[in-house]
């Protein structure tokens, strides 16, 4: 299973400084929308000219405009760029052609999506190279929000998946036994006082 962080800050400085930190420990350096939409692609750009080594993850959540969206952020550096599963067939095929082009890869991002499971197994038949189970800031502030929906969601779609929304110490061994190929960690890792040694531990609790 694959680490990722997810880069929930708002300048390409901090963004920078964030993965220098946790690079050594990590395999795929997400770039969040926020920072995108404050910074735009040149963010991504600059990520993975410091860190070629590095799968770099644009969370562009593209709703329309498949192709040309992930086209550009290909273009700008991105090795994976999401699409919202709640978005039209033909904005993901379109996407995953660009992603072709440039020998990428489209994720889909099942938020919001009410049948993550029926979703996920249809846009992996569309070329998606994996589904991110996600639950996003404001769900996981609700009551009753669990991870463990997420991760039987995961598991039952018997697809690849990465699984975002509350991974930490403590649920990391259990994406990992759900069969997750991605567990993707962010206020874990950028929220810690040492987001370096937050890494460290995380990767060392993956088998």
């Amino acid at each position: 299973m694959k680490l990722q962080v997810a880069m929930d800050v708002l300048t390409t400085e901090a963004a920078l400084t964030l993965a220098a930190q946790v690079a050594p420990h990590v395999d795929i350096i997400e770039l969040g929308t926020p920072l995108i939409k404050a910074e735009g692609l040149r963010a991504v750009t600059a990520i993975k000219n410091a860190h070629p080594d590095k799968i770099v993850f644009a969370d562009l959540k593209t709703m329309d405009a498949g192709e040309l969206e992930a086209d550009i952020a290909f273009a700008a550096g991105a090795d994976l760029v999401t699409v919202l599963g709640t978005a039209g067939d033909s904005t993901i095929i379109g996407a995953v052609a660009a992603a072709t082009k440039h020998g990428k890869g489209i994720v889909v991002d099942l938020i919001g999506v009410a049948d993550k499971v029926t979703r996920a197994r249809e846009v992996t038949a569309l070329g998606a190279q994996f589904v991110e189970m996600h639950a996003g800031l404001d769900e996981q502030a609700e009551p009753g929000f669990s991870l463990a929906t997420l991760l039987n969601q995961g598991e039952t779609a018997k697809v690849p998946f990465s699984l975002a929304g509350g991974v930490n110490l403590s649920t990391i061994s259990s994406v990992q036994r759900a069969g997750a190929t991605v567990a993707v960690a962010g206020g874990a890792i950028y929220g810690a006082e040492d987001p370096a040694a937050a890494a460290a531990a995380l990767r060392a609790a993956i088998i």
